[in-house]
């Protein structure tokens, strides 16, 4: 089984990467938008995500693992919404930010630029490792 990318989003003073280091797992919920899931749908346990804050910060914050294969959300009465776990993988070095990410001309069809409201979307191995590149380098932003 070939592992995807994703990206998951979160506001960082209602759930944020430190708060799941401290928990050392999660259930990813609260998840409404058709599209985003769909795209839970197709992720799988072993797959890797990023972990982006939202609100004020706009970044790419760390690494996540798919721990459990998505299922139906226990606290709804509606098999439309679903669940998947995960568990923290690492922080990135430094966080990427959206500022940084829409400068890059690699990004243009990224759906984080592209559909920015959408709360879990794919990401190309291109776009995983340019991300983890810049997370390496010095922030020019």
């Amino acid at each position: 089984m070939v592992k995807k990318y994703w990206l998951l989003k979160e506001e960082p003073n209602k759930y944020s990467y430190d708060d799941l280091i401290k928990n050392k797992k999660t259930v990813w919920d609260g998840v409404g938008n058709n599209l985003a899931l769909k795209n839970i749908r197709n992720i799988s346990k072993g797959d890797e995500a990023f972990f982006y804050h939202t609100g004020k910060e706009k970044s790419v914050i760390g690494i996540v693992e798919v721990t459990k294969d998505p299922y139906s959300d226990p606290n709804k009465d509606d098999n439309r919404f679903v669940v998947f776990n995960v568990k923290p993988i690492k922080k990135l070095k430094r966080p990427v930010s959206l500022k940084e990410i829409k400068a890059n001309k690699i990004f243009k069809e990224f759906e984080l630029v592209r559909i920015p409201r959408l709360s879990v979307m794919p990401v190309t191995k291109k776009y995983w490792d340019t991300i983890i590149k810049l997370s390496n380098q010095k922030n020019d932003f």
